[in-house]
């Protein structure tokens, strides 16, 4: 059996509300890519203004999806073109942008891989909506098909919700899920939103698809505006930002591909019209690398397939739900009848040492501490030293979980940039702007680099990484690489913890451990003298 190979790219910043590559040398030549794309510099311009930053995770997966014999005859991209509904007016913004996706079939490769496993059911959801088939297409021009993409708008997931719109269409967000990046719940929210934007635009898809990229009051001022003066009130005719004046020609254009391939010179990678995964009943809590486990999968295949799961299990309370190849469903569900309910997570009983608190016990193991409140039947925050809590552990090692919000962030901060890479920590009244003023950075950049939107929330003790061109532009904030060390001894405090001294410090918990000859179980001891090696230049 053959399966197919969905690269996901290196972390890289993208001009992809364009989402038209995720290369980064082509992302680092924007210009010269769009000169090749553009039949006149009307058009390059036209392709440059209207870009932002998508982020995209680190690793390639293979799916265990069959990819052999599909019915090139009625495949998925022939079931859209039987049901396109769409004008697509020859106007030099559509030809545009037709003519960069053209040029680059590899990337239109790439996205219909990722694609692979879930466009039979957004076609069936669409249909069952009575939508028009090339809102199966919009995935593409809002994230490359990735639902792990994150713009520094905020918006999230496959079809790029921001956090208040996604609540208002259904999707919970919390420490372990967030449903703007469940394929399911995030295709649901968007098609409910996409036919009241229809509704409200009296009919016209046109301006429904502007909305939905720039909201529905920024679109409706603009065809008033154009009223009052006289003037028409189609989306070609409207005041409309940059970004959202390219948005509808971007899916248009994409229509027009898949209508005529033949005529751009394009073979479409072939998408089985069937259903290759299916949605099966967890009952409760699971820790996902025991899914893997029982469905045969890889834990990275598993995250990719339900990337709405941001730590190291499924949520608590709900959604009971995994995603799961088709040929894998029977061994899944036979290995989970046949697992005892404890036996779906692991667990450490931990004795409660002097100076812990349930929000270090938590930090210590990864977890929440409603969770621990809830197991262990404590209804406020007072615990006692030397009584025993039970805590839900990861059944493998944190990086073991690829695609965790936790991994997910590291693999952001540790990409290998240009410059000079220093660690900023988040003190009480810390936001981008302030920073990016102290290190002479752009605040923009300096979310980017930590997987953030510049509007996202700091917290007191989070760790940034900074990267800065040269030296003389980080005087008072020496990087990482040029740090002037310098051993030092510290002496434990109540409430210590390994993880809150590496914070303090700007150090790793291994080099604490390695220091001290320490392990991380290892409980730590007021008064009790540890080892460091700290750099004296940064502000500590």
């Amino acid at each position: 059996m053959k399966y197919i190979s969905v690269a996901v790219s290196a972390v890289i910043a993208l001009t992809a509300c364009q989402s038209t590559t995720d290369n980064a040398s082509t992302a680092n030549n924007t210009n010269q890519e769009l000169d090749i794309a553009s039949p006149s510099d009307i058009n390059q311009a036209l392709l440059k203004d209207e870009t932002i930053d998508v982020i995209h995770p680190v690793a390639d997966v293979e799916f265990s999806i069959p990819h052999d014999n599909v019915n090139v005859d009625y495949d998925a991209w022939r079931r859209i073109r039987d049901g396109l509904s769409f004008d697509v007016p020859q106007n030099r913004r559509v030809i545009a942008q037709r003519n960069w996706y053209a040029k680059h079939p590899s990337y239109l490769d790439r996205v219909a891989k990722r694609a692979e496993p879930f466009m039979f059911y957004i076609l069936e959801e669409l249909e069952a909506n009575d939508m028009p088939l090339e809102i199966a297409l919009l995935p593409i021009v809002e994230s490359a098909f990735d639902p792990f993409a994150y713009s520094h708008g905020r918006a999230s997931g496959m079809w790029q919700f921001v956090p208040a719109t996604g609540e208002r269409f259904g999707m919970k967000q919390n420490w372990w899920y967030d449903g703007r990046r469940d394929v399911i719940a995030s295709t649901e929210g968007a098609i409910q939103y996409l036919k009241r934007l229809h509704k409200y635009f009296d009919g016209d898809w046109m301006l429904a698809l502007a909305a939905y990229n720039s909201g529905e009051g920024r679109v409706m001022r603009a065809v008033k505006n154009n009223a009052r003066k006289g003037k028409p009130t189609d989306f070609w005719s409207l005041d409309l930002p940059r970004e959202t004046r390219a948005y509808v020609p971007k899916l248009l254009a994409l229509a027009d591909i898949v209508k005529r391939p033949a005529d751009f010179d394009l073979t479409l990678y072939a998408i089985e019209n069937e259903a290759v995964i299916s949605k099966v009943d967890t009952g409760s809590q699971i820790d996902l690398a025991k899914a893997a486990q029982l469905a045969d999968l890889t834990l990275a295949e598993l995250q990719r397939l339900n990337p709405g799961f941001n730590r190291w299990a499924t949520d608590p309370d709900g959604p009971h739900y995994l995603l799961l190849p088709n040929d894998r469903i029977e061994r899944f569900k036979t290995g989970l009848d046949k697992l005892e309910p404890k036996d779906r997570l692991a667990w450490q009983r931990y004795k409660i040492k002097s100076g812990d608190t349930l929000g270090t016990i938590a930090q210590k193991f990864n977890t929440r501490v409603s969770l621990i409140q809830e197991i262990n039947g404590i209804s406020g925050h007072q615990i006692r030293a030397g009584k025993h809590l039970m805590i839900p552990v990861a059944a493998r090692s944190a990086d073991s979980y690829t695609f965790s919000q936790e991994q997910r962030l590291v693999k952001t901060q540790n990409r290998s940039r240009n410059g000079y890479k220093s660690t900023h920590i988040v003190k009480s009244g810390d936001n981008f702007w302030d920073i990016s003023r102290k290190y002479k950075v752009n605040h923009r950049s300096l979310a980017k680099w930590n997987g953030m939107a510049p509007t996202d929330p700091l917290q007191i003790g989070q760790k940034l990484v900074v990267w800065q061109e040269n030296p003389s532009t980080a005087k008072s904030h020496q990087p990482v690489e040029n740090a002037v060390m310098r051993n030092i001894m510290y002496k434990v405090r109540r409430g210590d913890s390994l993880a809150r001294i590496a914070d303090k410090f700007n150090v790793s918990i291994k080099d604490i451990e390695r220091w001290n000859n320490l392990n991380r179980k290892t409980y730590l001891q007021p008064g009790q003298m540890l080892k460091l090696s700290v750099d004296v230049t940064n502000n500590i």
